[in-house]
């Protein structure tokens, strides 16, 4: 498991940027209905990532998830070989379709496979500038460079200005937003920060960020302050997506009225459950156990008492708000 060692909090939020409140919808008004989360994703169909990764763990964080399917994988758990994206058009048209019939409370943006189709999501976020949007940007070292080139203009200039949180590794954001850097030292979450809001971005969580003695540091910063942070040990094992979980888990917790700090913490310690709980479907990287909490106690001292026992509860994700909202 990932031991987390140390939170921070810094109450110094911009008084510049407006609070990110997510509004209430009709079916949030009834105590039975999740609050829905439309998510643009690829399919994957080894279920490491993708929108596989997005259902679950929007599924678990409480929420109803609204799959657009903006193309397709061709992977296993060890690696992607090819991507086969759709047609801009057909994801308009199960995104329009499904937005017409049930209100959203937070959107969710992965790898979405080319300009045009970012083009296409653009569009449709820009008709709901109320709700946020959550956008992941995955390493893409799999694919050409002309390809990654053509996908990163597009996504910077079309979808960074209109994204409320991005999320992403900082190797990946680092080589994205600070291609020139020449520091001395490596950029902090904050130098990352102040590029993407050059784009438009008010908040961003970095992850990864290498630390003496096997330390990992997960940062959501704005160009002013450090929001939030968390450390934890470093895994020695690899995993599969992981990126698409955590930020799903945002996400959902978003949409369910969590502020952006809580949010955060609540889906690194999901994240950290599922990566703890995490298998090996295949012959390649360990896949995160996103259901975790439906798991039921295997230990032999316990398979006796098993039938008798409750069966234990899903972890909550209720925590109490804090001063600083986004």
């Amino acid at each position: 498991m990932l031991i987390r060692v140390q939170v921070k909090i810094d109450s110094m939020a911009n008084p510049n940027l407006p609070p990110l409140e997510v509004q209430p919808t009709e079916a949030e008004d009834c105590e039975m209905a999740p609050a829905c989360v439309m998510t643009f994703n690829a399919n994957d169909p080894s279920g490491a990532g993708g929108l596989t990764a997005d259902v679950t763990a929007i599924t678990s964080a409480g929420a109803h998830a609204l799959a657009v399917v903006t193309g397709a994988y061709v992977r296993d758990t060890a690696e992607i070989f090819d991507h086969i994206s759709f047609d801009e058009e057909a994801v308009t048209e199960q995104a329009r379709t499904a937005l017409e019939d049930m209100p959203v409370s937070a959107i969710k943006v992965g790898f979405i496979g080319n300009p045009e189709n970012i083009s296409a999501v653009a569009e449709i976020a820009s008709d709901y500038a109320d709700v946020p949007l959550i956008a992941y940007m995955p390493n893409l070292s799999w694919w050409n460079e002309e390809a990654i080139d053509s996908y990163l203009d597009a996504f910077r200039e079309l979808l960074l200005p209109q994204t409320t949180v991005l999320v992403g590794n900082h190797s990946s954001l680092w080589r994205w937003l600070l291609p020139d850097w020449t520091g001395d030292k490596s950029p902090s979450a904050r130098d990352i920060a102040k590029a993407a809001a050059e784009f438009g971005v008010p908040y961003t969580l970095v992850t990864g960020i290498p630390l003496p003695e096997q330390f990992i540091d997960n940062v959501l910063a704005t160009p002013q302050a450090v929001l939030y942070s968390e450390k934890f040990e470093r895994f020695e094992a690899v995993f599969a997506g992981a990126g698409d979980t955590l930020t799903a888990a945002i996400t959902a917790l978003l949409a369910n009225g969590h502020n952006l700090q809580a949010a955060t913490s609540e889906a690194l310690t999901y994240l950290d459950h599922s990566l703890d709980a995490g298998f090996h479907p295949g012959m390649g990287n360990i896949v995160p156990d996103r259901l975790f909490w439906a798991q039921t106690d295997t230990d032999d001292e316990e398979d006796e008492a098993a039938s008798t026992d409750p069966v234990p509860s899903p972890s909550s994700f209720d925590l109490p708000t804090n001063g600083t909202k986004h």
